[in-house]
């Protein structure tokens, strides 16, 4: 897990699970003085897990747009970069050069309607 200071605590609410369409994705950033940590939050009916918003190959962001880190046909995670393609479960890379890599798992947990950091 980081050491990240800007890395919301445990309980920190991010959104209404109802403001996040199934299945879905949103992104999150959070800044403490010059410390930044951006991490996304997919949603596939009741369920929703967290990823952090970086390739493990290339280091930078996944998404091409503001929320958009699925492919069109919702199925898999994508890095806008270069393409690579990640299972939305567990975050492996299942195409693309960090095959076999993973996302770094982000805690995220729905708590009375609410998506919380866990």
């Amino acid at each position: 897990m980081s050491t990240n200071p800007a890395r919301p605590p445990f309980g920190a609410a991010l959104c209404r699970l109802d403001d996040l369409p199934s299945p879905g994705s949103k992104g999150f950033v959070f800044r403490q003085g010059d410390a930044l940590f951006a991490g996304f939050v997919l949603r596939e009916g009741n369920g929703v897990k967290g990823f952090v918003d970086h390739c493990p190959h290339a280091g930078w962001p996944m998404a091409s747009g503001p929320d958009r880190y699925l492919t069109r046909d919702k199925k898999f995670i994508l890095c806008a970069g270069h393409g690579a393609l990640f299972q939305k479960t567990d975050g492996l890379c299942v195409s693309g050069p960090c095959f076999g890599e993973h996302l770094e798992d982000w805690p995220v947990e729905v708590v009375r309607g609410v998506i919380r950091t866990g």
